[in-house]
């Protein structure tokens, strides 16, 4: 019951127009009917188109499996096997001039979705530890990369998954692999690489998907499809475009004869300049040890010493000078004290008299008839009294 309803669905849909890629062509010997599997790259589907052999040799007389046409069809539905197919009354291969125009609307488009920007486009390891290769089965491509990247480094490890590099098959086996090289932590690096051929043989390297596919990889990816006037899209997208396979492993991975001889130009030039400093550390060393303090350190010592020397004896000068003149002025001072002293003026035949109460008498008022006195001269004193 389902199935008569879609069927009687689809039956109503109109003549419609559908782009795609032959992906097989069957022609019965002898039979009208042709029957194609025309296959639409971007989206991984196909569908099966019958047509008159007088329709296909009309429109498309040489059309191969690979090639670009656009149909006129009917979609039909075979319910008893649930499969839904195209009845096509017009096709036409599409040509060169359309195709380029169709990929160049292509490639604005993902220009200005940014799949082109410089700035998100990252540099390739110096050394990659191991290097994730698609490439056809047995193809000059693959020999190219492998040949010539053991040529410049023979330790050089590869993980090489071999797929269709043009026809129908070629996008999402390419997909897979880049899915599977994105997938291993070991692999530093994927090149995708393919030999030259005409524009049609390269149209996979053009494929929307697999541009979005090359610009969501983690990995950085190396475009070395075709020769140097070959410019696929992926080479837009791609971290590194190589002109060539051969370039492609040139770029990837570096001459070990080359850096063998820049790591001996460097240790050169590393030991000239710890030589040249060497050389005028110990030339100026040779300088210090030529001036008089160094090359006789006596002297320094000398020099102080005398000056030491002759420090101390002006000190000493500079003391006994003190030393004299306060010796002087004590003998000027003692002299002095003793020309005022009460015991000098004694010794000239002065006396002192006091009272009893010890006070000096210097008036005759001040003591009376019969009082004691004390008279101090200069050896000895005496006891008198006053008689009137």
């Amino acid at each position: 019951m389902v199935s008569q309803k879609v069927g009687a669905w689809i039956a109503k849909l109109g003549w419609v127009w559908v782009d795609g890629q032959v992906a097989q062509i069957s022609r019965r010997p002898g039979a009208s009917t042709v029957f194609l599997t025309l296959r639409d790259p971007s989206a991984d589907l196909s569908l099966t188109v019958t047509t008159n052999r007088d329709v296909l040799d009309a429109g498309a007389p040489e059309l191969r499996e690979g090639a670009r046409v656009v149909l006129h069809a009917k979609p039909e539905f075979y319910a008893a096997r649930g499969t839904l197919s195209l009845r096509a009354d017009e096709i036409r291969q599409v040509g060169l001039g359309e195709l380029l125009a169709r990929l160049e609307k292509l490639k604005k488009l993902l220009a200005a979705e940014g799949l082109f920007d410089r700035a998100r486009k990252r540099r390739l390891p110096f050394l990659p530890g191991r290097i994730g290769l698609i490439t056809g089965r047995a193809s000059a491509a693959e020999r190219d990369v492998l040949t010539n990247a053991r040529r410049r480094w023979p330790a050089v490890e590869f993980r090489t998954i071999n797929v269709a590099v043009q026809g129908p098959s070629a996008v999402p086996q390419i997909i897979d692999a880049l899915k599977v090289l994105d997938a291993d932590p070991s692999i530093d690096v994927i090149i995708i690489a393919r030999g030259g051929g005409g524009i049609e043989d390269l149209l996979p390297f053009s494929d929307e998907a697999l541009c979005r596919a090359v610009f969501g990889c983690r990995t950085p990816v190396v475009s070395a499809i075709g020769h140097e006037t070959d410019a696929p899209l992926i080479d837009y997208v791609a971290d590194v475009r190589a002109s060539t396979p051969t370039d492609a492993a040139k770029r990837v991975v570096p001459d070990l004869t080359e850096e063998v001889r820049l790591i001996g130009q460097a240790r050169h030039r590393l030991e000239r300049a710890v030589r040249n400093l060497v050389d005028r550390e110990t030339h100026r060393l040779d300088g210090l040890r030529s001036r008089p303090v160094l090359a006789r350190p006596q002297v320094m010592v000398e020099h102080r010493a005398t000056e030491l020397s002759a420090l101390r004896q002006r000190a000493g000068r500079c003391l006994e000078h003190r030393l004299a003149a306060a010796e002087d002025d004590l003998r000027h001072t003692l002299a002095r004290l003793r020309a005022l002293s009460p015991a000098a003026t004694l010794d000239r035949g002065y006396a002192i008299v006091q009272r009893a109460d010890g006070q000096v008498v210097r008036a005759a008022a001040q003591v009376g008839k019969g009082d004691p006195l004390r008279v101090r001269l200069a050896d000895g004193e005496l006891a008198a009294t006053v008689d009137g």
